[in-house]
């Protein structure tokens, strides 16, 4: 699906027109779309609901004049109630005075208790930005009071379509996407406004689209990265991934990401960690290859090191650093000697990330193609930001920093961004019960995984990404999102697998 804002919807629209399409046709099609999507999923025992369609004054009004109009033909108590001022723009006024003389009740919003069961909110569309004027801002007071399902067209209103924010909006349990995603349904904080996201096709054509959008990743693109396996095949087959996490006092990074790596599929794992917690990855870990190496004072591993790990790094087909790796000198010599030397596709996260973040320019003297996995504030020290204004602009961000450097950016969080510096993606599942200590760990040897096994390395972070958030959601709709834990999600890791091979 994908991904536009307000001004790149407006050329898709006029480009529409230029075609054939007309304002009060496309408004039809999207009331109508709406209304058959609001049946789909709060059409129980409709007849009995009580509905209030809240509109504006503008082009946005017009689709919830059609459905209110749809509603009350099919025996619905539905009313449009006006937030300000009575439609003047032609094409809104005519659905208006249709659903009128059809039997619409139509109230001011002075007039209105908002005593009802749904809200249908028409307020405003893609044009808005700022903060609501009176007497919107207490028309949205109004709606978020109440008691009622709140359904937002195309964006909540009071949410900039275009940057996310919000100074004040209507708070929806669902939002109805028209044609497309907004970045207002992706960029925080809107996103949290939106509820559930659903869209629908008005019927604009894919020749109307350019190219070069964000997208969202979808489970077929994701499929599409997995053969089944040969009956043939060796443990040679899938990979060689070499790990080098883990510290004295972070073995558990370690664990995570072995785990993780094993039950995506890679046929030998290498785990490479100081050596004073070999006792803590041999008591979780049985599979692996094990190489425990020399450490300094601070029980991370020593830059004494790095011969060895210059060895294992000929041995291995993609190699995963950084998960409780630990931050001092001997950590950013051995990480920046790493990206110097690799030849096999390497991530980077967690102190990885930090160990670089001084000396950034050295990834600009990799031999192998380089993901980072950079969680916002991880991303700000990047890009010598701060973490809300990385969150403000997460795609423009993520697509620069990854551009500039030639890398792969997975910039972590609700709605995951991955780019390679030309294409965007977003990931849309995955929940806040993800929020905690492991999980960034675990993608890592999921991408790991992906690379020893062949997948191309922008495909190997997508894959990663949605399959892990997939998981997220399975462990949260199973345990809750408070009460599920990164071992729950590696529970279900590798029957979820079935799914895409």
């Amino acid at each position: 699906m994908r991904i536009l804002t307000a001004k790149q919807i407006r050329q898709v629209e006029e480009i529409a027109f230029k075609n054939g399409f007309t304002e009060e046709g496309l408004m039809l099609c999207a009331g109508t779309a709406c209304f058959k999507k609001i049946l789909k999923h709060y059409g129980d025992d409709i007849e009995n609901k009580k509905i209030c369609v809240l509109c504006g004054n503008g082009k946005n009004a017009g689709d919830g004049f059609v459905i209110a109009n749809l509603l009350v033909k099919m025996g619905v108590d539905a009313s449009i109630v006006l937030a300000d001022a009575a439609p003047e723009l032609p094409e809104p006024k005519m659905y208006f005075d249709q659903a009128v003389s059809n039997g619409v009740k139509d109230y001011f919003f002075t007039e209105y208790d908002f005593d009802c069961d749904i809200i249908v909110d028409c307020i405003f569309g893609i044009g808005f930005h700022g903060a609501p004027k009176s007497p919107f801002d207490k028309v949205f007071d109004a709606v978020n009071n109440s008691n009622a399902v709140v359904i937002s067209i195309d964006t909540p209103s009071g949410t900039d379509a275009t940057t996310g924010q919000v100074v004040n909006a209507v708070k929806a349990d669902m939002t109805i996407a028209i044609s497309t995603l907004k970045y207002a349904h992706i960029l925080p904080p809107a996103n949290a406004y939106c509820g559930k996201v659903v869209t629908v096709n008005i019927g604009i054509p894919e020749d109307c689209y350019d190219s070069g959008y964000p997208q969202t990743i979808t489970k077929a693109d994701v499929k599409s990265n997995f053969a089944k396996r040969d009956k043939n095949s060796h443990k040679g087959t899938f990979g060689r991934q070499l790990n080098i996490c883990g510290s004295y006092l972070m073995p558990g990074a370690a664990v995570i990401s072995a785990l993780s790596a094993l039950k995506t599929g890679v046929g030998l794992l290498k785990c490479a960690f100081p050596k004073s917690i070999y006792p803590v990855i041999t008591s979780h870990l049985i599979q692996p290859l094990f190489k425990p190496l020399c450490e300094n004072e601070d029980k991370t591993i020593s830059m004494g090191a790095i011969n060895d790990i210059f060895e294992e790094l000929n041995w291995a087909d993609s190699v995963a650093v950084g998960c409780g790796l630990g931050n001092n000198d001997d950590i950013h010599v051995i990480v920046s000697q790493i990206i110097k030397t690799s030849e096999v596709p390497v991530v980077l996260d967690a102190d990885g990330i930090n160990a670089v973040a001084p000396f950034i320019d050295i990834l600009k003297d990799k031999k192998a193609p380089l993901i980072i996995t950079p969680h916002p504030a991880e991303m700000a020290r990047l890009v010598n930001e701060d973490v809300a204004y990385v969150q403000a602009n997460r795609i423009d961000v993520a697509r620069a920093f990854a551009k500039e450097y030639e890398c792969i950016v997975a910039l972590k969080g609700a709605n995951t961004v991955v780019t390679d510096g030309t294409d965007v993606f977003v990931n849309t599942n995955g929940n806040a019960g993800m929020a905690m200590g492991g999980t960034g760990d675990m993608l890592t040897g999921m991408i790991g995984s992906f690379l020893a096994q062949g997948i191309a390395p922008i495909e190997a972070a997508k894959s990663a990404v949605f399959i892990h958030g997939m998981c997220g959601d399975i462990a949260a709709a199973e345990l809750s999102q408070s009460g599920m834990t990164v071992n729950d999600m590696l529970h279900l890791l590798g029957a979820l697998m079935s799914e895409f091979e």
